[in-house]
């Protein structure tokens, strides 16, 4: 939470919607700093908002929306940059820059801490060039810069990471152009906000330029590899002498989340060598960069731990729960995402999902569980022999056909993870909340794919898990409403979500 200390300066953070931008928030957020977010739509920094922290809107490129935002302030973070843009994103840079900085400079900012981007020579990218270039016109304005120029951000959501990911996660045999195997100097999210906090206690008033990187330089190649050993997967790449960076955009388009314009901006950023040459951040800062290995490892936990500690569908919804044949996306994992309203208490609501499994069944085609379970059998899995220990009771760490109960909270939430044997990891959660005389039931499902069969396996099998997620929902609302659960034999799906 933020300070209560309302006489502290709040620090602005220009761009708190973006990747960093949550995460640096999240950070001071812990460290009790009181913390200003500016967003270009406040709404983007809603769950930021809801846990008290100011959130206002402004935009960069509308020098007038600046100055409530840095009203009070003695220290900002400029974490802007417009690569997503359609547009000219240059000089989209250049102008958000200098009226940000005049801003700054008239509100009496003593500090600016920035994100650049790492890269030297006469034929730098027109994205890398811009990310300098605004470093440099921050300063100009006669505001302390505390810039820090960065390669490689690896992290669960990072651009970079998503393009890694994706590329291992869905390829098994990878056309690998050049640009591959040119080195970088890949940083951890971990280590890099570490070093934008620090900043805020960093003597003297000079502005100041810093290159950060993790422990060793390595190139795409290198982290593609270093992701595939950690996910346990089997890669094999085919190098080829050329491939333009508009072709690799657009291919990276076809098998990539990225759109094809942002993955040309970016390779041609990855054609140029981008490394740590300067050490003055390992003397001036008491921080240890990590290796990428770890810094991949790290990013996996957290996504876990992310998931663990948050609700799912609320997750799903809040960036914008788009409807395809195959479910929902949410940064690698799969959703298939449902709720309905039933006409009784929060209590009575849960009991059916209490009671789910075992003796009384998943409220929808039994049968299909049974061969589902039969199946895994063969492989070698636990398959539903175990059943419930308890037809009414539950307890985290107990065994429920082939999940286990991964959190349990009374006539609330239910989680359960798979044991069954799969190209991948699946959750499937039910929580329940009061909504005036009645409750909402949300149910989730969530699978984590490994390698192209994980994918191959949700894809093949969707249509069958719509109709039994669907008919699920409905017959545990169903059963709620009754009061009592419906039988195993029922597939029959009561009344419509």
């Amino acid at each position: 939470m933020t300070s209560p200390d309302t006489q502290r300066p709040p620090v602005l953070i220009a761009g708190a919607s973006g990747y960093v931008g949550r995460r640096l928030t999240a950070e001071l957020e812990r460290r009790e700093v009181t913390v200003r977010c500016m967003a270009r739509r406040a709404g983007h920094m809603s769950q930021a908002a809801a846990r008290g922290v100011e959130v206002v809107e402004g935009d960069v490129l509308d020098a007038d929306s600046l100055g409530p935002a840095l009203e009070g302030v003695e220290q900002a973070f400029y974490l802007v940059h417009s690569m997503g843009s359609s547009g000219e994103f240059a000089e989209d840079d250049r102008i958000g820059a200098q009226n940000f900085a005049a801003v700054a400079k008239a509100a009496g900012v003593r500090r600016i801490v920035y994100l650049g981007a790492l890269g030297t020579g006469d034929d730098l990218s027109e994205h890398l060039e811009s990310r300098q270039e605004v470093g440099r016109l921050l300063a100009a304005s006669g505001v302390p810069v505390i810039e820090f120029r960065a390669s490689i951000v690896i992290g669960s959501g990072s651009l970079s990471f998503e393009l890694v990911r994706a590329l291992v996660e869905r390829l098994p045999i990878m056309v690998t152009p050049k640009w591959v195997h040119v080195r970088a100097q890949p940083i951890g999210i971990e280590n890099l906000i570490a070093y934008l906090t620090a900043a805020l206690e960093l003597p003297g008033e000079a502005s100041r330029v810093y290159e950060i990187g993790g422990a060793q330089p390595m190139s795409y190649g290198d982290l593609m590899k270093a992701y595939a050993a950690e996910r346990g997967l089997k890669r094999r790449t085919i190098d080829v002498p050329i491939l333009s960076p508009r072709l690799s955009g657009l291919w990276l388009g076809l098998v990539t989340p990225l759109y094809a314009r942002i993955g040309r901006k970016l390779i041609e950023s990855i054609m140029n060598e981008t490394i740590v040459r300067d050490d003055a951040a390992l003397r001036d800062f008491d921080i240890v960069p990590i290796g990428a290995e770890e810094a991949i490892s790290a990013a996996l936990r957290y996504e876990d731990r992310e998931m663990a500690e948050s609700h799912w569908y609320d997750a799903v919804s809040s960036v914008g729960k788009v409807k395809t044949w195959a479910g929902v996306r949410f940064g690698n994992r799969l959703m298939d995402a449902r709720s309905t309203r039933v006409g009784v208490s929060a209590k009575q609501a849960f009991a059916p999902i209490r009671r789910i499994g075992g003796k009384t069944g998943w409220y929808a085609f039994d049968w299909l569980w049974t061969v589902r379970g039969a199946l895994d059998e063969l492989v070698g899995g636990v398959g539903v022999r175990r059943g419930r220990a308890d037809p009414e009771d539950l307890a985290e760490g107990q065994a429920l056909d082939f999940w286990r109960v991964e959190k349990y909270e009374p006539d609330h939430l239910l989680r359960l993870k798979a044991e069954m044997k799969l190209p991948g990891r699946a959750r499937l959660e039910f929580e329940v909340t009061p909504d005036g005389d009645g409750a909402v039931i949300k149910q989730t499902a969530v699978y984590d794919p490994v390698g192209f069969f994980g994918f191959a396996y949700w894809y093949s099998i969707y249509p069958l898990h719509a109709a039994v997620f669907g008919r699920m929902l409905a017959n545990i609302a169903k059963a709620a409403e009754r009061g009592q659960p419906v039988p195993r034999s029922s597939d029959k799906a009561g009344r419509t979500p």
